[in-house]
């Protein structure tokens, strides 16, 4: 089997990276491994922490520069602490964070019903868009929501059953009955 090149010059822009020469990425640093030994720059001046900030436990000391818009809150923020208390390499690092993520969610649906706000959840998910370009998704979500929905009600609800009264009832000959076993009364003298 022959290897030759192919001409894709009809195609615009292809090959504009292949010269090392035109590469606005090539040679961005003289690379060795001095990259081993630690900082090889001036760390910058640290951000002060005014908010708690999570960082792995692989890692000595937090970024130079970190958000600090959204700190840890409520259950989702305690779901964090716990995630980082496990290194980045292990489920127990990364699933909780993504319940946490789930939880915040739901956390300021609260939080916007608690100051009156009602989320258009409709379009904050984008769900115009999938019912416009993909409304075979669009109707698996839906119909995996209801049955999520459903199955979570029924579990809920399903625990309590009426409870029957133990009235006495009076049958035939002066016997009375109670959950389908008769007695008979005694005789009045």
């Amino acid at each position: 089997m022959e290897n030759r090149a192919k001409d894709y010059s009809h195609i615009k822009g292809w090959g504009i990276d292949a010269d090392p020469k035109n590469d606005p990425t090539y040679p961005m640093k003289h690379r060795t491994d001095a990259e081993q030994t630690g900082y090889s720059w001036p760390r910058p001046t640290q951000q002060p922490e005014t908010v708690e900030v999570l960082h792995s436990i692989e890692r000595p000391n937090v970024s130079a520069v970190f958000g600090t818009s959204v700190p840890p809150s409520g259950l989702s923020g305690m779901i964090r602490r716990l995630a980082f208390k496990d290194s980045e390499s292990s489920y127990g690092h990364w699933l909780p964070l993504l319940i946490a993520d789930r939880v915040n969610v739901v956390e300021g649906i609260i939080d916007d019903l608690s100051r009156g706000k009602v989320p258009n959840i409709f379009a904050e998910k984008g769900m115009a868009a999938e019912w416009k370009y993909n409304k075979t998704s669009f109707f698996t979500k839906l119909a995996v929501t209801a049955l999520i929905t459903t199955a979570a009600i029924s579990m809920l609800t399903g625990g309590k059953k009426k409870k029957k009264s133990k009235k006495k009832r009076f049958g035939k000959y002066g016997s009375y009955s109670t959950y389908g076993r008769d007695y008979q009364s005694e005789p009045l003298m």
